[in-house]
C-alpha cells in the first residue's frame, strides 16, 4: 500500500472540475483563453496521476490471496463520511487494476484538448465540457463508494451529450438523444442492483453502508439466486456502456457524428467505464453470479468480436469503421472477463488501456482526414501518401497497431486474452481468432484506398489547395500516442506488473491459474 500525505486522488478530480469552473466564467471576450486554462488544469492531472503511476509501479507487489480490494492493495485512499445516516461516504482510493485507466483518463483529456487547439466555435463551452467529462470519468475509476460510483458514472452523461448535441454532424440531435437514453436507461437498471447489494449487504454486515470495500466481504456468501439477480442488473449497464451486441446500436450513430475529440473521449475512455466495471465490480462483489452468467459473456464477446469486425468490412465512412471496430476490440475484454482468470482479467483490462491509446489515435486521423480533403469516405479518398506524408504514415501506425501488429501494444492483450480462452473454453475460440484475420483484413483494405493509388479527393477549384499535413497540435497529441503505442508494445510489463497481482486476488475468488 502506497500513501501520500496530500488528497492526490481528491486533485484528480478537483482540478478539472476548478478548471470547468473557471473557463465557463471566462467573458465571451477572453473566450480564446479558454484553451489554455483547459490546457492547465487538464496537464496537472496528467502529471500527478504519472507520479502516482510511478509510485504504485516501483512500489513492492502486494501478496496476491484470494479476495477483493484488501487495505495492501489499495492506494492514496481517502475515506471522510458524506451522509453517516445513509452509510454514503465520500471514499476514493486506487489499485492496480484502477490506476493505468486513471492516468490514461489523465492523458487522453489532456491530448483532446491540445488536438483540438483550434477550436474556435464556443471554444470555452467546447473546453469546459472535455474538463467536466474527465471529472466523471476519473471518479469512476477512484470511487470505492457505490453512491459515489454511480453520481459519477451519471455525470459522465452530461457533457458527451452536449458535445454530440452541439458541435456534432448532421444527424447530432438524434445521435445525441439515442446516446443519452441508452446509456441512461442501462445505468437506472444498474442503479437497481446497486440497490439490491446496499439492503442486502446491510442486513447482513447489521448496519447501512454503500463501501464497496464492506460490501464486497458480505456480498460473495449472499444467497446464489440473489447474486444472479443482482450481478444481471450489473452487467446489463456495463454491457451498454462497452457497448457490448446487440446493445452496441447507440455507438455508431454517437461517433460517427460527434466532434472529434469528443470520439476520442468517448471510445478512450466512456467505453472502458463499462469494462472496468465489469472486471473490478460486478465480477469480484458477486462471483456467484459471475459464474452462472459465463455462458453469457462467452456468447456476447463472441458475437461482439466476430460481428464487430464483419460490420467494419461493409463501411465506407472511415469513420464509422473505426467505430464498429471498438466493439469488436471490447469483445476482446468481455472475453478475457468471462475466463474468470487472473491471466485473462489482466489481458482485459490491457486491452481496455491499449484500446484507448489506439483508437485516440484513429479517431484523431479521420478528423485529420475529415477536415483536410473534406471527406471521410473511404471510397473517395485515396493517394494521401503522397500529400500529407506525416499523417499518412501515423494513421498506418495506428492501423497496424490496431490489427495487433507484434512490437505494438495490442497484439500482447489480444494474444493473452486468446490464450486464456482456449485454455479456459477450448478449441472453439478458433472463432474469435478468424475475426483477427478479419480485422486485418479491413485495416489494410482501408490503408491501401486511402492512403495510396490514384489521388482522388474530388476538391471543387477554390478549395485544391487547403489539403494539409499534420498541425503543430495535432502532431504533438499523435506524436505522444504513437510514442506510447510502441512503448507498451515492447514494454507490456510496465501495465501488466501492476495489473497482475490485483487479477490474481480475483482470479482466486474462482480458483483459476489459466
Amino acid at each position: 500500500m502506497v500513501e501520500s500525505s496530500l488528497p492526490v486522488l481528491s486533485l484528480l478530480v478537483v482540478l478539472p472540475l476548478a478548471g470547468a469552473i473557471i473557463t465557463f466564467l471566462l467573458p465571451r471576450r477572453l473566450a480564446v483563453a479558454s484553451r489554455w486554462v483547459a490546457l492547465v488544469f487538464s496537464l496537472v492531472p496528467l502529471l500527478l496521476s504519472l507520479y502516482l503511476y510511478v509510485l504504485v509501479w516501483t512500489a513492492p507487489a502486494p501478496t496476491a490471496t484470494p479476495g477483493y480490494l484488501s487495505a495492501e492493495s489499495l492506494h492514496f485512499e481517502e475515506d471522510f463520511e458524506w451522509v453517516p445516516s445513509l452509510g454514503i461516504s465520500y471514499t476514493l482510493g486506487v489499485d492496480g487494476m484502477s490506476l493505468p485507466l486513471v492516468f490514461l483518463t489523465a492523458l487522453l483529456s489532456c491530448l483532446a484538448i491540445v488536438f483540438s487547439w483550434s477550436e474556435s466555435r464556443r471554444p470555452k463551452e467546447y473546453f469546459g465540457l472535455m474538463l467536466v467529462m474527465e471529472v466523471g470519468v476519473a471518479g469512476v475509476f477512484m470511487a470505492l463508494d457505490f453512491f459515489l460510483f454511480y453520481i459519477f458514472w451519471e455525470v459522465v452523461l452530461i457533457p458527451m451529450y452536449f458535445l454530440i448535441g452541439i458541435w456534432g454532424g448532421p444527424r447530432k440531435d438524434y445521435s445525441a438523444i439515442k446516446f443519452f437514453i441508452y446509456t441512461h436507461v442501462a445505468s437506472v437498471v444498474m442503479l437497481l442492483g446497486i440497490m439490491g447489494l446496499y439492503f442486502q449487504c446491510r442486513d447482513a454486515l447489521g448496519h447501512a453502508t454503500f463501501s464497496m470495500v464492506e460490501m464486497a466481504k458480505v456480498a460473495p456468501t449472499l444467497a446464489p439466486g440473489f447474486q444472479c439477480a443482482a450481478f444481471a442488473a450489473l452487467f446489463f449497464g456495463f454491457a451498454v456502456k462497452m457497448p457490448s451486441v446487440p446493445f452496441h446500436t447507440w455507438l455508431p450513430d454517437a461517433h460517427v457524428e460527434a466532434p472529434t475529440a469528443g470520439s476520442v473521449l468517448l471510445a478512450g475512455l466512456l467505453l472502458k467505464m463499462g469494462g472496468y466495471g465489469l472486471l473490478r465490480v460486478a465480477i469480484p462483489v458477486l462471483p456467484a453470479g459471475a459464474e452462472a452468467a459465463v455462458p453469457v459473456m462467452v456468447v456476447l464477446a463472441v458475437a461482439s468480436i466476430f460481428y464487430g469486425a464483419l460490420l467494419c468490412i461493409a463501411q465506407n465512412d472511415l469513420k464509422k469503421m473505426v467505430a464498429y471496430s471498438s466493439i469488436s476490440h471490447m469483445g476482446f475484454v468481455m472475453l478475457g472477463a468471462a475466463t474468470l482468470s487472473p491471466i485473462g482479467i489482466s489481458a482485459g483490462v490491457f486491452q481496455m488501456f491499449n484500446h484507448g491509446l489506439v483508437t485516440a489515435v484513429l479517431f484523431m486521423m479521420c478528423g485529420v482526414f475529415h477536415h483536410s480533403a473534406g471527406t471521410r469516405e473511404i471510397g473517395r479518398l485515396g493517394g494521401l501518401a503522397g500529400k500529407v506524408p506525416v499523417a499518412a504514415t501515423v494513421f498506418l501506425v495506428g492501423s497496424l497497431a490496431s490489427l495487433g501488429l507484434p512490437g505494438l501494444c495490442s497484439f500482447i492483450s489480444e494474444f493473452l486474452v486468446i490464450y486464456s480462452a482456449f485454455v479456459s473454453f477450448g478449441a472453439w475460440m478458433w472463432i474469435p481468432v478468424s475475426a483477427v484475420v478479419l480485422t486485418a483484413a479491413y485495416y489494410l483494405w482501408a490503408a491501401q484506398r486511402v492512403l495510396f493509388g490514384k489521388f482522388r479527393v474530388d476538391l471543387p477549384e477554390s478549395e485544391r489547395g487547403r489539403l494539409e499535413d499534420l498541425h503543430i497540435s495535432e502532431a504533438v497529441a499523435l506524436g505522444v500516442l504513437i510514442a506510447l503505442i510502441v512503448l507498451f508494445g515492447l514494454f507490456p510489463s510496465a501495465v501488466l506488473d501492476m495489473v497482475n497481482p490485483v487479477s490474481a486476488a480475483v482470479g482466486g475468488l474462482f480458483g483459476g491459474v489459466g
